[in-house]
């Protein structure tokens, strides 16, 4: 048997990035409307500055209009709050993203719930989460619509199949559920309480690892020929002071038994980015009542 087919996030994203462009583009040049994403980071986190540097890039390349709010990590929630609420009323704004995480002093659930649902575009938001849930037309968490793209890409129609999620946490096991139960697939959520694990997994088409534990998932616990989509993202000693990332999903293990697999890097991560903008895109549309583009 050949190894596995390797799922290219990268260039999958950069696709769906050029896709985004040029519909901005479009809407420029025909109604006068430039997307704007509004990102909010309290404190200074390393990893959430160079993660926001990467959006705030690639929003611009995307035609878009970037608008960068930092706060110290001494602000308080009514700050925040009432920043949030400054956004939710500016016409130029059309999605805002609060950076996680937030200061121990902010409730992150009281930031997300004070966004207005129709600039979520994190689709962190009850309202968002419910329309998903009830197959409503809301904004979809962009991690979860970065895995289903891209499992669509590589298997066509998902009806039928048997998909597996190791995970729970409502930024991505408990989106990716109703998602792919959108699909008509049968779903199975497992967890660390779930009786049996490595049989759960076993039994799926697709298997979909966001536990954040490297290398949890070993090549014997997939079936033969499976798409596995690896969600994690750990930062590991390297040795020599260097870190490395690594996913979930034991990679060279599985490598050997899945039909396809993203890699880590290189596989999620860089989607997730490019979802926010299709996002960003679509809120601008439903803002200004024009038809979604397809991306």
């Amino acid at each position: 048997m050949t190894d596995a087919t390797i799922i290219d996030g990268k260039a999958f994203a950069a696709g769906l990035r050029a896709r985004v462009a040029h519909h901005v583009a479009t809407l420029t040049e025909e109604h006068g409307i430039t997307p704007g994403l509004a990102v909010v980071m309290a404190g200074e986190n390393p990893a959430s500055q160079v993660y926001v540097r990467n959006k705030k890039r690639q929003t611009q390349e995307a035609g878009m209009v970037s608008f960068d709010h930092p706060l110290p990590a001494t602000a308080s929630q009514d700050e925040l709050l009432a920043l949030v609420d400054r956004l939710n009323n500016d016409h130029q704004v059309n999605g805002i993203l609060i950076q996680l995480p937030l200061p121990a002093q902010i409730d992150e659930g009281a930031v997300i719930a004070a966004i207005d649902p129709g600039k979520d575009v994190d689709g962190f938001h009850v309202t968002n989460v419910g329309r998903l849930v009830t197959g409503g037309s809301g904004m979809v968490p962009c991690t979860p619509l970065g895995c289903l793209m891209m499992l669509k890409d590589q298997l066509g129609s998902l009806e039928g199949k048997k998909a597996v999620i190791v995970g729970r946490s409502n930024i991505v096991g408990k989106p990716m559920f109703s998602l792919l139960l959108r699909e008509s697939c049968t779903v199975t959520v497992a967890h660390s309480r779930t009786r049996d694990l490595p049989a759960e997994c076993r039994e799926a088409d697709i298997l979909v690892a966001a536990v954040g534990r490297p290398k949890m998932v070993k090549g014997d616990w997939i079936k033969p020929g499976a798409t596995v989509i690896d969600v994690g993202i750990n930062r590991i000693d390297a040795g020599d002071g260097k870190t490395r990332i690594i996913g979930d999903v034991d990679f060279d293990e599985a490598v050997k038994v899945a039909g396809a697999i993203t890699p880590v890097p290189g596989g999620v991560g860089p989607m997730t980015i490019a979802c926010l903008l299709a996002n960003t895109l679509t809120a601008a549309c439903r803002q200004h009542g024009l038809a979604e583009p397809q991306v």
